[in-house]
């Protein structure tokens, strides 16, 4: 069974680097710890959701701030311009726009996967669903999500309480100035509480067809999201040793993925790749990582990217990169 690999829109990595540079907090140092340059992330680009924990610890130890998240989260302005704020606009109310953007959430992280409940004969309304293993990841999360409910309902939305996984966290009336509502820490699930009236107020940007269009566009975005999650998971088989074992033919992989060889082929090609690009592609970044990175000779390099001999790789590192491997490796350890 292979793990889920979890990834974020890249917007919000660009929201959080442009929040931090407003905050005059060394941004540099702290997206170098995720190797990333002093410069505004790609938005367009997901981003893996596992560096989260290193890129908050760091964060964490260069601010010296142990509630950093929780900042962080409270100055990230409202994110615009995505689908899920058109699709929530275009919404006739509050609530419909809330249950199309949890229903495609994923198109802006699927690290976790919210539900919208009621409590106490409907008179609460609840997002519960809230969790991650990372406390500023999460606290941040719910800051951008609080801003941005807040701007799109013209400043109705006003959470009543809000529950927190982790048992350690800020002062309770820390969260309780940032996000104005009590705060309970070590509980079973995050979870945001609000006044369910909230779900009935109509949204003066309602418009059916607009709707439509929204909804057809998302849906597709989240088709193809989760058919690109299918490239991740051959990445992590190729990973877990079955290239340099020179076995890593398309039914091999298949069969890894408890599917046929056939449907691998046709969902590959929706998006508009192929087994071998894929295989070409992550040998290529694997090849340029040693090369670089590492001390590792020719012959291993050779071994551990699935070529049967040095001159077959050798010619294939020129074709992607017009350099033999000694001189790629010369200019990028010099």
């Amino acid at each position: 069974m292979i793990s889920r690999k979890t990834s974020d829109a890249g917007i919000f990595l660009w929201m959080v680097y442009q929040t931090m540079h407003k905050m005059n907090l060394d941004a540099a140092a702290i997206f170098a710890s995720v190797h990333l340059p002093d410069q505004p992330p790609d938005k367009f680009v997901r981003r893996d959701n596992s560096t989260q924990l290193r890129f908050w610890h760091s964060a964490e130890e260069i601010s010296k701030d142990q509630n950093i998240g929780l900042h962080v989260g409270a100055n990230v302005p409202p994110f615009r311009g995505q689908v899920i704020e058109y699709l929530f606009l275009s919404s006739p109310t509050f609530g419909e726009g809330l249950q199309r953007t949890i229903r495609y959430q994923a198109l802006l992280t699927d690290a976790m996967s919210l539900k919208l409940e009621s409590h106490d004969d409907n008179e609460i309304a609840i997002i519960s669903g809230l969790n991650h293993p990372v406390r500023h990841y999460l606290e941040c999360a719910i800051g951008i999500l609080l801003n941005f409910f807040k701007y799109i309902s013209e400043d109705a939305f006003t959470p009543s309480e809000i529950w927190l996984p982790n048992d350690e966290g800020a002062k309770l009336d820390e969260y309780k100035k940032i996000w104005g509502c009590n705060v309970r820490l070590g509980q079973t699930e995050g979870r945001i509480f609000f006044d369910a009236k909230l779900l009935d107020q109509p949204s003066p940007a309602y418009e059916p067809e607009l709707l439509k269009v929204h909804e057809h566009h998302a849906a597709s975005q989240l088709e193809l999201l989760h058919k690109h999650q299918l490239i991740h998971e051959i990445e992590k088989i190729l990973a877990s040793g079955l290239l340099e074992s020179s076995e890593f033919d398309q039914n091999i992989v298949a069969g890894r993925l408890n599917r046929s060889a056939r449907s691998l082929r046709a969902d590959l090609q929706l998006l508009n790749t192929s087994y071998e690009k894929v295989i070409a592609q992550y040998r290529e970044r694997l090849a340029r990582r040693l090369l670089s990175q590492t001390q590792e000779s020719i012959d291993q390099i050779v071994y551990l990217t699935g070529f049967s001999e040095p001159s077959a790789f050798s010619r294939a590192f020129k074709r992607w990169t017009g350099e033999t491997p000694t001189a790629y490796r010369q200019r990028k350890q010099q």
